[in-house]
């Protein structure tokens, strides 16, 4: 199975998804290592990116899946996958993948990432997340998920709703 820890810059996906992989004992993934350099650079100059950026970057966590997948390697996966496009890529002939949706409000959000550093995702990229945000509805197969606890509280309740064992 191939768990994808998702939200906006700043929600957690990667202190969740590092977390759920190591209570269940499964390789991790930052997909952010995928951007291939120009993107990088693009958000590092605090430029947003734009669809034309991110579809080369879903395709190579879209193959990062499927090696896990064909190996039979338990994994976790940490991407922002902010439409639904994008989810829909990412999840398409997986059925091995599941989607957890990481939601958190706005000044929350801001406020995380104002006391992170040295990361290449600058807090004035923040607006641009929101807008491109399409949170997942009711006719995805994605579980959408307010991070509102301890990243210990917010990964038990995602084994208690996948009904993974750890």
């Amino acid at each position: 199975m191939i768990i994808m820890v998702a939200g906006i810059a700043g929600s957690g996906k990667t202190t969740i998804g590092q977390a759920l992989a190591a209570e269940l004992g499964w390789a991790f993934a930052d997909a952010d290592s995928l951007h291939p350099p120009a993107n990088i650079a693009k958000m590092r100059a605090g430029v947003p990116l734009t669809d034309a950026d991110r579809w080369p970057w879903l395709r190579a966590i879209a193959t990062w899946m499927d090696e896990r997948i064909a190996a039979g390697e338990p994994a976790v996966v940490a991407c922002s996958a902010l439409k639904r496009s994008y989810r829909d890529e990412l999840l398409a002939g997986r059925d091995q993948a599941r989607m957890v949706f990481l939601t958190v409000g706005h000044d929350e959000d801001e406020a995380r990432l104002l006391a992170r550093h040295g990361h290449f995702f600058p807090e004035s990229l923040l607006s641009s997340q929101f807008a491109d945000l399409e949170l997942p509805g009711p006719a995805e197969r994605v579980l959408v998920l307010a991070n509102r606890g301890t990243p210990e509280q917010t990964v038990a309740e995602i084994i208690r709703l996948l009904a993974l064992s750890a």
